[in-house]
């Protein structure tokens, strides 16, 4: 045990199920059944006076997953036991608490089924008791985020990755696309969507999907090895629902560069910077360590050697050249704008979240205790 004692972890893991065609159709059944029977319960609770509305019960009942009697019986499959489905193969990819490792503190609480374009999936409801983790002793680094260079740090290091598809794949996603477009063309107003469109939708999916799970993947290790080297990581504060902004404009202000701004979209949502962020929180805060967010204007203008900011510093997408007269620092664009990041850190610009700031502002409403 710890000497900063022990704490409950609730967490999801996610595995496969490796499914019969019999077995995937009863899956669907059960689907489709769980999928009516929510609507009506939906229904029937609105109907229902406030006091006496009981939903959140039934949602939970449904979902408990009760008695999935799971074994682990070979390194990479597991057993376990779905109502109406029966006994099924899942993917053993992360050490669960079942049999004598599972007690009142450390074991599966429930569990949900999940389909996505690629299969089958049970999603796992787990709780542990852990040691509470020692202060994180790694040093502080600074993280640009980009198109370009995915992970910039502070000491110059970088993350970067490959299309997460294939050239074949690539190509067999704009063909199936550019079918795709040709079908619905040719579909009459009012016409229901062929069969065969619907397949080629699929296969759309499926391609669409281990992409985002291939991102997912990467993600995953790159922020694991990050939470495990460092013991405060510092990222800007970003809006990204505000930089996904479309530029079309009105019909009285068209936009400018729409297809421009449409592609740059598409590679800032690819790149799911905040799940990266949402990533380095839970994984810092497992390890020890803490994630910080700073202000993120000026941060890729600024010289990180003399602090001198300007418009025209950045020349390129990858090289930053200061434009002080004094000064004429150049480097890498990235790494420039992650020194920045973890300067204002250590300068004492960290934002405070909303949170903190509910609890601050309470804090200094209470009347300080008079003595009697």
């Amino acid at each position: 045990m710890s000497d900063h004692g022990v704490e409950t972890r609730q967490f999801g893991h996610r595995a496969r199920l490796a499914l019969s065609p019999a077995l995937a159709l009863k899956a669907d059944d059960q689907a489709h059944a769980a999928r009516a029977m929510w609507n009506l319960l939906h229904a029937w609770w609105q109907l229902m006076p406030t006091e006496k509305r009981t939903l959140a019960n039934a949602d939970a009942a449904i979902r408990q997953g009760r008695d999935l009697n799971i074994t682990r019986v070979h390194r990479r499959w597991g057993m376990v036991n779905l109502p109406k489905i029966g006994r099924v193969r899942f993917r053993w990819t992360k050490d669960l608490p079942v049999g004598k490792h599972a007690d009142k503190e450390n074991r599966i609480t429930g569990a949900r089924l999940v389909k996505d374009p690629l299969g089958w999936h049970i999603a796992f409801r787990v709780q542990t008791l852990e040691p509470v983790p020692k202060p994180h002793r790694g040093p502080e680094i600074g993280i640009d985020v980009g198109i370009t260079v995915p992970i910039a740090l502070s000491d110059g290091q970088t993350y970067e990755h490959d299309a997460w598809l294939t050239e074949r794949e690539q190509a067999r996603l704009l063909d199936l696309e550019q079918r795709a477009a040709r079908r619905k063309k040719h579909r009459k107003p009012g016409e229901r969507t062929s069969r065969r469109l619907h397949h080629t939708y699929d296969q759309i999916a499926g391609l669409r999907a281990k992409a985002k799970r291939r991102a997912a993947d990467w993600q995953h290790k790159t922020t694991t090895k990050i939470a495990d080297t460092y013991g405060t990581v510092v990222v800007e504060a970003l809006t990204i629902t505000n930089m996904v902004k479309s530029a079309k404009g009105t019909v009285d202000a068209p936009g400018r560069n729409v297809a421009q701004k449409s592609g740059l979209n598409r590679s800032i949502s690819a790149e799911a910077w905040g799940r990266t962020v949402t990533m380095l929180t839970y994984k810092l805060a497992r390890q020890g360590g803490t994630l910080a967010k700073v202000p993120a204007p000026n941060t890729s203008r600024r010289c990180s050697a003399c602090g001198f900011t300007t418009p025209g510093s950045r020349e390129t997408q990858a090289l930053f050249v200061c434009r002080n007269p004094g000064c004429g620092w150049s480097g890498n664009a990235d790494h420039n704008a992650a020194r920045n990041i973890l300067h204002l850190y250590r300068m004492g610009h960290a934002l405070i979240p909303a949170a903190g700031r509910a609890v601050a502002r309470r804090a200094q409403r209470v009347k300080p205790a008079t003595a009697r």
